[in-house]
């Protein structure tokens, strides 16, 4: 069978060496701070994004990385969304400029993941941040398909 379409959908196999050095995930704190988590059924007024470092990341990226909520959640209110199969992102971007200017959030930082169509979120977060009134900092990170940083940059 020949493979052929969007990168994101090639079929890989990651399971040797994926079981090495196991911790026990219990013992392992999660660092969410909030529910809901989805980009749709987040509301922008919710008190945790008042002022609030924002973590906006592909539903794939936590699942790539091992060490996503210590290093990335940690201390973050959380959004989650997919550029390639969510449906209605215009309602996105008006979130996104709802975090920017009404409940004034510090920093807006992306996750995405390295595949071509993952960029479509970055894209969306610039582009509701070029609408906003105020002026936030965007931070972006590429994540590699098994968990590592290829790339951390400002927007």
């Amino acid at each position: 069978m020949s493979q052929c379409g969007c990168p994101g959908a090639q079929t890989m196999d990651f399971r040797e060496g994926a079981d090495e050095g196991d911790t026990d995930a219990a013992s392992v704190p999660s660092r969410l701070r909030q529910w809901p988590v989805q980009l749709h059924l987040v509301s922008p007024a919710a008190p945790y994004f008042k002022g609030a470092d924002v973590l906006l990341t592909a539903d794939c990226v936590a699942y790539a990385m091992g060490n996503f909520h210590g290093q990335y959640l940690k201390g973050k209110s959380l959004a989650i969304a997919c550029p390639k199969l969510d449906e209605g992102q215009d309602v996105y971007a008006e979130k996104i400029t709802a975090w920017i200017d009404e409940a004034k959030v510090n920093t807006l930082t992306v996750l995405i993941m390295q595949v071509p169509c993952c960029r479509g979120l970055l894209a969306l977060a610039q582009e509701a941040a070029a609408r906003a009134k105020r002026k936030v900092p965007i931070k972006y990170v590429v994540v590699g398909l098994q968990g590592e940083v290829l790339e951390e940059s400002w927007a």
